[in-house]
């Protein structure tokens, strides 16, 4: 099912299956802004990252004396949500532990998704609650894709991330196997504010950037200034990411985590891998994803 809220500036629409938003849609040009997931490129629009983030070590782990299989990314993008609440502007949706999450992830927990619409931006709060357990520690992010360029006049070049603050970002690599070999980092750049937007940037996959001092990451059409903007204040990992598969590049993806894959030579068990958090019985946490569209 897919619900949709607007306001004055901005059309939302989230499907229940994974609480992906998969349209904004600008309502003074018409203009579509989410990637729509053309499956011969990437067959997603900004899935949610749950209860990991990239690819677990072995493609599977250990927990609670049993062994589960790990695809990419965790499971919260590839089952239903239910609807909690739907307002004008705001929308609520929640995944609770069941027999098929079970199957994949022993442990008790509640994952809400809230979605709000402020002029021309959305705020997308996710949270994390602990019904149960006696420990439950998990890792989480997003991963909207956003759609280039802005219109037919400009092409890949016309654009570059740009950060709020002089940075130097150093990246960890998860290649070529998309798992952490906890010795290859590497600078993108150096002394900037800006890496510019190439069709060869993503070649070797993405670039996972570490402790930004930056508030925010936009994507910004140069010479006019319009953008994509996210807020990744308290983010400790910032990915940029585009499918290889289509040059030019249909889209990019600004992608704020709080935890990171797996090693190559990591431990299985659940309960020794980083997490974002761990709570207690009773215990919630959350994390704000706010994206504004000047454009």
């Amino acid at each position: 099912m897919r619900y949709t809220i607007e306001n004055q500036d901005l059309r939302l629409t989230v499907d229940s299956l994974g609480a992906e938003p998969v349209s904004v849609l600008d309502l003074r040009t018409g203009a579509e802004m989410l990637w729509q997931a053309d499956p011969a490129v990437w067959n997603r629009h900004a899935p949610i990252l749950f209860p990991y983030t990239g690819t677990p070590t072995g493609g599977k782990m250990t927990a609670k004396g049993g062994e589960y299989a790990g695809g990419q990314h965790g499971f919260a993008r590839d089952v239903e949500h239910a609807l909690v609440r739907r307002g004008a502007d705001e929308l609520v949706l929640e995944l609770r532990a069941n027999e098929e999450t079970r199957q994949k992830w022993p442990y008790d927990f509640v994952l809400r998704s809230a979605f709000r619409l402020q002029g021309r931006t959305v705020h997308h709060t996710l949270t994390v609650e602990n019904p149960s357990e006696p420990e439950l520690r998990f890792g989480i992010g997003y991963h909207p894709a956003f759609n280039i360029p802005f219109d037919s006049a400009h092409k890949t070049e016309d654009y570059e991330f740009r950060f709020d603050e002089l940075e130097s970002p150093l990246c960890v690599s998860a290649r070529p196997n998309g798992l952490l070999n906890g010795t290859d980092f590497y600078y993108l750049a150096r002394n900037t504010k800006a890496i510019p937007l190439t069709d060869a940037l993503f070649d070797n996959d993405s670039h996972c950037m570490v402790n930004l001092r930056s508030h925010t990451l936009a994507l910004v059409e140069k010479d006019t200034g319009r953008r994509v903007s996210c807020n990744i204040e308290g983010y400790p990992y910032v990915l940029i990411w585009s499918s290889n598969k289509a040059k030019p590049l249909r889209f990019v993806c600004i992608e704020p985590w709080h935890s990171l894959p797996g090693e190559e030579n990591g431990p299985l068990e659940w309960e020794r891998r980083p997490c974002a958090a761990s709570l207690a019985p009773g215990e919630s946490w959350s994390t704000t994803l706010s994206t504004t569209f000047d454009r």
